[in-house]
Protein backbone atom coordinates (compact mmCIF):
# COMPACT_ATOMS: atom_id res chain seq x y z
CA UNK A 1 0.00 0.00 0.00
CA UNK A 2 1.50 3.31 -1.12
CA UNK A 3 0.93 6.73 0.49
CA UNK A 4 1.72 10.39 -0.08
CA UNK A 5 1.82 12.63 3.00
CA UNK A 6 1.21 16.39 2.79
CA UNK A 7 1.94 18.25 6.04
CA UNK A 8 3.79 21.54 6.47
CA UNK A 9 4.82 20.81 10.07
CA UNK A 10 8.19 19.11 9.52
CA UNK A 11 8.25 17.22 12.81
CA UNK A 12 4.69 15.96 12.45
CA UNK A 13 5.34 14.95 8.86
CA UNK A 14 8.39 12.96 9.91
CA UNK A 15 6.35 11.27 12.61
CA UNK A 16 3.60 10.30 10.16
CA UNK A 17 6.16 8.92 7.72
CA UNK A 18 7.78 6.82 10.42
CA UNK A 19 4.45 5.60 11.77
CA UNK A 20 3.14 4.45 8.40
CA UNK A 21 6.48 2.96 7.36
CA UNK A 22 6.71 0.93 10.56
CA UNK A 23 3.14 -0.27 9.91
CA UNK A 24 4.22 -1.67 6.55
CA UNK A 25 3.00 1.08 4.22
CA UNK A 26 5.29 2.59 1.60
CA UNK A 27 5.47 6.38 1.81
CA UNK A 28 6.38 7.29 -1.76
CA UNK A 29 6.47 11.05 -1.15
CA UNK A 30 6.31 13.54 1.73
CA UNK A 31 5.59 17.17 0.91
CA UNK A 32 4.95 20.45 2.68
CA UNK A 33 2.58 22.35 0.40
CA UNK A 34 -0.43 21.82 -1.84
CA UNK A 35 1.35 22.31 -5.15
CA UNK A 36 3.93 19.69 -4.24
CA UNK A 37 1.09 17.37 -3.21
CA UNK A 38 -0.49 17.59 -6.65
CA UNK A 39 2.85 16.97 -8.37
CA UNK A 40 3.69 14.00 -6.15
CA UNK A 41 0.26 12.46 -6.59
CA UNK A 42 0.37 12.75 -10.36
CA UNK A 43 3.84 11.25 -10.38
CA UNK A 44 3.40 8.35 -7.96
CA UNK A 45 -0.35 7.55 -8.18
CA UNK A 46 -0.50 6.31 -4.57
CA UNK A 47 -3.30 4.32 -2.95
CA UNK A 48 -3.94 7.06 -0.41
CA UNK A 49 -3.11 10.70 0.30
CA UNK A 50 -2.93 12.02 3.86
CA UNK A 51 -3.19 15.81 3.90
CA UNK A 52 -3.67 18.71 6.26
CA UNK A 53 -6.17 21.48 5.46
CA UNK A 54 -4.21 24.65 6.14
CA UNK A 55 -0.97 24.68 4.17
CA UNK A 56 1.37 27.24 2.56
CA UNK A 57 1.29 29.80 1.15
CA UNK A 58 -1.79 31.28 2.90
CA UNK A 59 -2.41 28.52 5.49
CA UNK A 60 -6.14 28.57 4.82
CA UNK A 61 -7.68 25.76 2.77
CA UNK A 62 -4.99 24.81 0.26
CA UNK A 63 -4.81 21.23 1.48
CA UNK A 64 -8.52 20.54 1.08
CA UNK A 65 -8.65 22.21 -2.32
CA UNK A 66 -5.71 20.05 -3.38
CA UNK A 67 -7.51 16.97 -2.06
CA UNK A 68 -10.56 17.81 -4.17
CA UNK A 69 -8.31 18.29 -7.20
CA UNK A 70 -6.62 14.94 -6.57
CA UNK A 71 -9.99 13.24 -6.34
CA UNK A 72 -11.09 14.88 -9.57
CA UNK A 73 -7.97 13.74 -11.40
CA UNK A 74 -7.63 10.31 -9.79
CA UNK A 75 -10.98 9.08 -8.40
CA UNK A 76 -9.51 5.80 -7.15
CA UNK A 77 -7.01 7.44 -4.77
CA UNK A 78 -8.16 7.52 -1.16
CA UNK A 79 -8.13 10.91 0.58
CA UNK A 80 -7.64 11.21 4.34
CA UNK A 81 -7.84 14.76 5.67
CA UNK A 82 -5.96 15.06 8.97
CA UNK A 83 -6.33 18.46 10.58
CA UNK A 84 -6.76 20.45 13.76
CA UNK A 85 -9.73 22.23 12.21
CA UNK A 86 -13.19 21.38 10.91
CA UNK A 87 -13.94 23.19 7.67
CA UNK A 88 -17.65 22.43 7.15
CA UNK A 89 -17.87 23.69 3.58
CA UNK A 90 -15.07 21.48 2.28
CA UNK A 91 -15.89 18.56 4.55
CA UNK A 92 -19.44 18.56 3.23
CA UNK A 93 -18.26 18.76 -0.37
CA UNK A 94 -15.85 15.86 0.10
CA UNK A 95 -18.51 13.71 1.75
CA UNK A 96 -21.33 14.68 -0.59
CA UNK A 97 -19.58 14.41 -3.93
CA UNK A 98 -17.27 11.46 -3.35
CA UNK A 99 -18.74 8.19 -2.19
CA UNK A 100 -15.68 6.08 -1.48
CA UNK A 101 -12.22 6.36 -0.04
CA UNK A 102 -12.75 9.50 2.03
CA UNK A 103 -11.72 10.25 5.60
CA UNK A 104 -11.70 13.30 7.86
CA UNK A 105 -9.94 13.06 11.21
CA UNK A 106 -8.97 15.67 13.80
CA UNK A 107 -5.36 15.49 14.97
CA UNK A 108 -6.07 15.97 18.66
CA UNK A 109 -8.81 13.33 18.68
CA UNK A 110 -6.86 10.40 17.23
CA UNK A 111 -6.78 8.12 20.26
CA UNK A 112 -4.04 5.68 19.25
CA UNK A 113 -1.50 5.22 16.49
CA UNK A 114 -3.16 1.93 15.56
CA UNK A 115 -6.47 3.75 15.08
CA UNK A 116 -4.76 6.15 12.68
CA UNK A 117 -3.06 3.39 10.70
CA UNK A 118 -6.35 1.51 10.52
CA UNK A 119 -8.05 4.66 9.20
CA UNK A 120 -5.39 5.09 6.51
CA UNK A 121 -5.80 1.48 5.41
CA UNK A 122 -9.59 1.75 5.43
CA UNK A 123 -9.60 4.88 3.28
CA UNK A 124 -7.00 3.39 0.91
CA UNK A 125 -9.30 0.39 0.52
CA UNK A 126 -12.28 2.54 -0.43
CA UNK A 127 -13.85 2.91 3.01
CA UNK A 128 -15.02 5.97 4.94
CA UNK A 129 -13.75 7.34 8.25
CA UNK A 130 -15.30 10.52 9.68
CA UNK A 131 -14.58 11.91 13.14
CA UNK A 132 -17.71 12.36 15.23
CA UNK A 133 -16.88 16.04 15.77
CA UNK A 134 -16.98 16.55 12.01
CA UNK A 135 -20.31 14.77 11.88
CA UNK A 136 -21.64 17.01 14.65
CA UNK A 137 -20.50 20.12 12.81
CA UNK A 138 -22.23 19.02 9.62
CA UNK A 139 -25.40 18.29 11.55
CA UNK A 140 -25.44 21.58 13.43
CA UNK A 141 -28.16 23.34 11.46
CA UNK A 142 -31.60 23.43 13.06
CA UNK A 143 -33.18 21.64 10.09
CA UNK A 144 -30.75 18.79 10.53
CA UNK A 145 -31.50 18.68 14.23
CA UNK A 146 -35.21 18.43 13.47
CA UNK A 147 -34.47 15.53 11.15
CA UNK A 148 -32.42 13.81 13.83
CA UNK A 149 -35.22 14.28 16.36
CA UNK A 150 -37.12 11.39 14.80
CA UNK A 151 -34.35 9.05 15.94
CA UNK A 152 -34.08 7.61 19.42
CA UNK A 153 -31.02 8.36 21.53
CA UNK A 154 -29.65 4.90 20.83
CA UNK A 155 -30.28 5.25 17.11
CA UNK A 156 -28.36 8.53 17.10
CA UNK A 157 -25.45 6.79 18.82
CA UNK A 158 -25.54 4.07 16.18
CA UNK A 159 -25.73 6.62 13.35
CA UNK A 160 -22.72 8.45 14.73
CA UNK A 161 -20.67 5.24 14.74
CA UNK A 162 -21.89 4.25 11.29
CA UNK A 163 -20.74 7.63 9.99
CA UNK A 164 -17.29 6.91 11.41
CA UNK A 165 -17.11 3.83 9.19
CA UNK A 166 -17.62 1.30 12.00
CA UNK A 167 -18.88 -2.15 11.09
CA UNK A 168 -21.95 -3.57 12.82
CA UNK A 169 -19.74 -5.86 14.89
CA UNK A 170 -17.55 -2.93 15.96
CA UNK A 171 -20.64 -0.91 16.89
CA UNK A 172 -21.95 -3.84 18.91
CA UNK A 173 -18.68 -4.03 20.82
CA UNK A 174 -18.56 -0.26 21.40
CA UNK A 175 -22.13 -0.04 22.70
CA UNK A 176 -22.14 -3.46 24.39
CA UNK A 177 -25.03 -4.74 22.28
CA UNK A 178 -25.65 -7.90 20.31
CA UNK A 179 -24.96 -7.89 16.59
CA UNK A 180 -28.65 -8.53 15.88
CA UNK A 181 -29.66 -5.53 17.99
CA UNK A 182 -27.26 -3.30 16.08
CA UNK A 183 -28.60 -4.57 12.76
CA UNK A 184 -32.10 -3.65 13.93
CA UNK A 185 -31.01 -0.16 14.98
CA UNK A 186 -29.24 0.43 11.66
CA UNK A 187 -32.27 -0.72 9.72
CA UNK A 188 -34.52 1.56 11.80
CA UNK A 189 -32.25 4.56 11.22
CA UNK A 190 -32.36 4.24 7.46
CA UNK A 191 -36.06 3.46 7.45
CA UNK A 192 -36.86 6.58 9.51
CA UNK A 193 -34.68 8.73 7.25
CA UNK A 194 -36.34 7.35 4.13
CA UNK A 195 -33.06 6.09 2.67
CA UNK A 196 -33.20 3.10 0.32
CA UNK A 197 -31.35 -0.14 0.94
CA UNK A 198 -27.86 -0.25 -0.56
CA UNK A 199 -25.16 -2.93 -0.54
CA UNK A 200 -22.51 -0.19 -0.47
CA UNK A 201 -21.94 0.84 3.15
CA UNK A 202 -19.83 3.83 2.14
CA UNK A 203 -22.58 5.22 -0.05
CA UNK A 204 -25.08 4.68 2.74
CA UNK A 205 -22.95 6.60 5.22
CA UNK A 206 -22.37 9.49 2.86
CA UNK A 207 -26.02 9.54 1.80
CA UNK A 208 -27.06 9.85 5.44
CA UNK A 209 -24.65 12.70 6.05
CA UNK A 210 -25.79 14.52 2.93
CA UNK A 211 -29.47 14.06 3.72
CA UNK A 212 -29.13 15.14 7.32
CA UNK A 213 -27.14 18.19 6.27
CA UNK A 214 -29.90 19.19 3.85
CA UNK A 215 -32.59 18.54 6.45
CA UNK A 216 -34.93 16.77 4.04
CA UNK A 217 -35.00 12.97 4.00
CA UNK A 218 -35.56 11.22 0.69
CA UNK A 219 -38.95 9.79 -0.10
Amino acid sequence: MRAVIAEDDVLLRAGLVRLLTEAGLEVVAEVGDAEALLIATDQHLPDVVVTDIRMPPTHRDEGTKAALTVRGRHPSIGILVLSQHVEPRYAERLLRDHAQGIGYLLKDRVATTSDFVDAVRRVAGGGSVVDSEVVSMLLSRSAAERTLSILSAREREVLDLVAQGRSNSAIAQELVLTARTVETHVANVFAKLGLPESPDDNRRVLAVLAQLRSGSPQR
